[in-house]
């Protein structure tokens, strides 16, 4: 029975013949309110709010569906149900082309009628509260779980289960719910940078018996090459600092495109483009990089580190099949998404790989830091979801998966790293040659104030970086952990307010390490 008393409009030539129908739904706590033409319904939807409109088609005077447009400016968002003895199929694409909720065939009995209102009214408050219900259960168990005895595969199941109750609760608008579950990731952050701490540095150095969980470096080869080896082609795409989170509010606007199957791996350290992006696209560990092209990785943190992306892709697949055909498009601005939208006939090459690399999530993050306007739209986590979600239904991503889709070419779709919301301002002391990442350091002579707040590499091996600085910059490497961003004591305050609340990656958080990988197979 609905909590309040939901006013319902049937429509119908034959309303005589429906009293049955209209004292069962009183019954069941509904008001229902009769119409025997359009006209006085129309009049009486002026006059009246209701939540819902059964509609016959079949009327002297103005047809069902003629009704259901004038409806339509009257009350845009007023659930329709098509309740007609047409079996016609056109009727029932035009009524699907005119918005139609729902579209039921006479005779109907009381209770299918209840069914329909029901779900249509009733269904999104019904599945909050067996949400609410259900997280209630699971959160004593997770909040109780000793995250000390997760191994990589563990970790996956914990982050992507946390990921999903946050997407779900606050898409159900459980807030306090989904506040109480926030409470559960800074210890959730703490364990895991521990976890890392000690089998990171196995995991690049290969200390370890048994299996490693699939790393930056390993994506093109176990993820990519068997879509090649069963495809002339396949379309790579890799967006830019795009967390699982922000995957999963996607990943429904793809079902009716493709087929989507999800798995995840766990980027390098730091995790930041230059190391992350292109370990991804040579199947080589950053120092392994600059000791092979050492024109391609200088000292220059910027961009200039990314400008080979295609090249090291192309290596790196000769190695594992041969020459390969490498197409590579890298969207930045608004005028590279028009360029591509501009030639989605010729984007995806006829064989071998097309890459693409959207950079609008980490620009975002970035640009975010600088702009009051973006800092208020992208305020947290859910807004910063919301935001993607918006740019993902007008954005040349979205175009090049239409145009794959529609050519029948398998995408296989992930990201480089994650981002953390970042609010806790974490003391760095170091010389003036430090690097000024605010998530990660390089330097000799660098240690966090509070050591919780960070961990520390003193031997750039145990990561398997690049030597920065030769010897004048040491070997260390600090990475923030939880929700830290590193400042200086002789800038405390104007770090504090620049960066307080910002979207920064780099550092040793599941938010920024677990990524997710999709294998997109269209439908047929």
């Amino acid at each position: 029975m609905p909590a309040a008393e939901k006013r319902l409009l049937w429509v119908d030539d034959e309303a005589d013949l429906l009293e049955s129908h209209r004292l069962f739904l009183t019954e069941k706590g509904y008001g229902v309110h009769m119409a025997r033409n359009a006209a006085d319904a129309l009049e009486l939807l002026r006059r009246h709010g209701f939540d819902l409109l059964l509609l016959d088609e079949q009327m002297p005077g103005m047809r069902g569906l003629a009704m259901v447009r004038e409806v339509r400016d009257l009350a845009p968002a007023l659930p329709v149900v098509m309740v007609t003895k047409s079996e016609d199929d056109s009727t029932l694409r035009e009524a699907l082309g005119a918005a139609v909720t729902e579209y039921l065939v006479k005779p109907v009995n009381p209770r299918q009628v209840l069914s329909v209102v029901t779900r249509i009214l009733e269904g999104p408050a019904i599945r909050q509260q067996a949400l609410a219900r259900t997280f209630v259960d699971r959160f004593r168990q997770l909040e109780a779980a000793d995250a000390r005895t997760l191994d990589w595969r563990g970790w996956i199941e914990r982050y992507a289960e946390m990921v999903q109750w946050d997407v779900d609760l606050a898409a159900a608008g459980e807030f306090g719910l989904h506040g109480s579950l926030r409470t559960l990731y800074p210890d959730m952050r703490r364990a895991f940078a521990q976890y890392m701490r000690v089998q990171y540095p196995r995991w690049v150095n290969a200390e370890i018996e048994g299996e490693r969980p699939p790393l930056s470096i390993d994506v093109v080869g176990e993820f990519l090459m068997p879509v090649l080896e069963h495809e002339r082609r396949a379309l790579f795409i890799v967006v830019d600092c795009l967390r699982l989170d922000q995957w999963r509010v996607l990943e429904p606007l793809l079902a009716p495109l493709f087929e989507v199957e999800t798995t995840h791996y766990y980027s390098l350290l730091p995790t930041a483009t230059p190391y992350a992006r292109n370990a991804l696209f040579s199947g080589l560990f950053p120092g392994e990089i600059a000791a092979r092209h050492p024109d391609w990785w200088g000292e220059r943190e910027d961009e200039t580190l990314n400008a080979h992306e295609r090249e090291l892709l192309e290596l790196h697949l000769r190695e594992l099949r041969g020459n390969t055909l490498v197409r590579y498009h890298k969207i930045s601005s608004a005028a590279d998404s028009e360029h591509l939208e501009r030639n989605l006939a010729n984007a995806i090459a006829p064989e071998g790989v097309t890459a693409c690399v959207f950079n609008f999530v980490d620009l975002l993050t970035h640009g975010r830091s600088e702009s009051a306007i973006l800092y208020e739209v992208a305020k947290d986590e859910v807004a910063f979801r919301q935001l993607t979600q918006q740019w993902f239904n007008r954005s040349a991503l979205l175009a090049i998966l239409r145009e794959a889709a529609r050519k029948r070419v398998p995408v296989l779709l992930t990201s480089d790293h994650g981002s953390i919301h970042c609010n806790t301002p974490a003391t760095v002391l170091a010389r003036r040659d430090a690097t000024h990442n605010l998530r990660y350091k390089f330097g000799a002579d660098l240690r966090a104030e509070n050591p919780e707040q960070a961990l520390l590499f003193t031997n750039e091996d145990d990561l398997r970086l690049p030597r920065h600085g030769g010897s004048t910059m040491g070997g260390n490497t600090l990475l923030a952990t939880g929700d830290c961003f590193f400042v200086y004591p002789t800038k405390l305050r104007e770090y504090q307010q620049r960066y307080r609340g910002s979207f920064l990656h780099g550092g040793v958080s599941p938010e920024e390490c677990i990524l997710p990988l999709a294998l997109l197979t269209p439908r047929a």
